[in-house]
C-alpha cells in the first residue's frame, strides 16, 4: 500500500509539474510580467529584480518541467525530490501571501490557460506539498525506470528541448494562444457585459485631515465628522468584485478622444502594438513603415498602439520615418494583446485575423 501511494504521488506530481511548466514555457514573457508584479512596491518591494524577471521566469519554468521529467523517470531521486520540496515550499509561501494580503489576483500557475483565485492557487500548492512530502519520506521507493545512460539522455534531452522551446516562443509567438485577443476572437464581443452579470459592490471612503492626521470615513460616518475636519481625498474600496469581461481597459485614444468604436468597424485595420517605445526592438521598429506602405496600398487603415507619451511617439516617428499615428492604450492591455514589442495585428471589423511577431513580418498576409 505504501508503495502504491508513493508511485501515485510520483506520477501525479511529475505530470502536474510538467503540464504547469509547459503552459508557462509556452508564454514566458507573460509569466515574467507576473513575477514583476510580485517584485513591485505594493507586494515585496524588490524593484531591483524587475530587470531580471524574464531570465528568472525562463529558469523557473524550465526547472519545473525538467524536475517533473526527472521525477517520472527516477533520475537523481534525492536531488529531484529535495528540489521539488524547496520549490513547492517557495510557491506555497507566495500563493499564501497573495491570498492573505490580496495583493496578486492571479499567481499565473497555469498561465492564461487556467485562471485560479489566490486561495485556489494556495490550496493547489498545499495539495502538491502533501504529495511531495509523501515522496520525501519514501524516497527509497522512487526507483529509476531505465539504465544510467538512458536516464542521462532523457534528462539532458528534456533540458535541451525546453531551452529550444523557450528560445522559439521568445522570438516568435506562443505555440498556443490562451489570451482573449487570440486569432478568431472579436474584441467588441470580448468587452460585452451580460445584462444579468453580477455587479461590483463598492464602498466610498472619504479621507479627512483631523487635527493634522489623515483619517478615513465611510459615507455613514460622515454624519459624525469632527468639527474642523479638512477634506483630502476620496477613494473607492471594492467590497465584492463583480463580472469583469475578458477584454477591458482597451482604448484607441488620440488627442484625448477614444476612437475604439469607429476603428473596430474598419473592414481592414492593421495595428502595430508596442507597449513601451523605449523598450521596443530597434530592428522591429525599422520594419514598420515599409509594412505600413504595403498595407495602405491594399486599402488598410494602419495605426500604432502604445502606452508611451506622445513626445516619445513623435520622436520615434521622426527617427524611423513613420507616417502612421500612434494611439494610446494602457500598457497592461497592450501586453495582453501580444507579447512581442513591436507586434503586428490584423483585424476585420474587430475580429482578429492575424497576429505576428516582428521577426515574422515576412509572413504577413494582406
Amino acid at each position: 500500500m505504501r508503495n502504491i501511494i508513493t508511485q501515485f504521488s510520483r506520477i501525479f506530481v511529475g505530470i502536474l509539474f510538467i503540464i504547469s511548466g509547459l503552459i508557462k514555457l509556452n508564454d514566458p514573457v507573460g509569466f515574467s510580467y507576473k513575477l514583476a508584479e510580485y517584485f513591485s512596491e505594493p507586494v515585496f518591494n524588490m524593484p531591483f529584480l524587475v530587470p531580471y524577471t524574464l531570465a528568472l521566469a525562463l529558469f523557473l519554468v524550465i526547472l519545473e518541467v525538467v524536475l517533473g521529467v526527472m521525477l517520472l523517470i527516477g533520475y537523481k531521486t534525492k536531488f529531484t525530490i529535495w528540489s521539488l520540496l524547496l520549490l513547492i515550499v517557495f510557491f506555497t509561501f507566495l500563493t499564501f501571501y497573495s491570498a492573505y494580503f490580496n495583493v496578486v489576483k492571479d499567481c499565473g500557475c497555469f498561465g492564461d490557460a487556467l485562471k485560479l483565485t489566490p486561495w485556489e492557487s494556495f490550496t493547489k500548492d498545499v495539495v502538491l506539498l502533501f504529495f511531495i512530502l509523501i515522496l520525501f519520506f519514501n524516497m527509497k521507493l522512487v526507483k529509476p525506470l531505465f539504465g544510467g545512460k538512458v536516464q542521462n539522455i532523457l534528462a539532458y534531452l528534456s533540458v535541451a528541448l525546453c531551452a529550444f522551446m523557450g528560445y522559439w516562443v521568445l522570438n516568435h509567438l506562443p505555440l498556443k494562444d490562451f489570451r482573449p485577443f487570440k486569432v478568431g476572437n472579436n474584441i467588441q464581443k470580448g468587452m460585452e457585459i451580460p445584462a444579468n452579470a453580477e455587479k461590483s459592490v463598492i464602498e466610498m471612503i472619504f479621507i479627512y485631515k483631523v487635527n493634522g492626521v489623515e483619517k478615513e470615513f465611510t459615507e455613514k460616518n460622515l454624519m459624525n465628522l469632527p468639527e474642523g475636519a479638512e477634506f483630502v481625498d476620496r477613494k473607492d474600496k471594492v467590497i465584492k468584485e463583480g463580472y469583469v469581461p475578458p477584454i477591458h481597459d482597451f482604448t484607441l485614444e488620440l488627442d484625448g478622444s477614444d476612437y475604439k468604436n469607429e476603428l473596430l468597424q474598419e473592414p481592414k485595420l492593421l495595428i502595430f502594438t508596442t507597449y513601451d517605445l523605449e523598450k521596443s526592438d530597434i530592428e522591429g521598429l525599422k520594419k514598420l513603415e515599409k509594412i505600413n506602405q504595403s498595407a495602405k496600398a491594399k486599402g488598410y487603415k494602419v495605426i500604432g498602439l502604445t502606452a508611451s507619451a506622445k513626445e516619445l511617439s513623435d520622436s520615434v516617428k521622426k527617427k524611423y520615418g513613420q507616417t502612421f499615428d500612434y494611439y494610446f492604450c494602457d500598457a497592461i492591455a497592450i501586453k495582453t494583446i501580444e507579447r512581442a514589442n513591436p507586434s503586428i495585428i490584423v483585424l476585420e471589423k474587430g475580429t482578429i485575423k492575424q497576429k505576428l511577431h516582428h521577426n515574422d513580418s515576412d509572413d504577413l498576409k494582406l
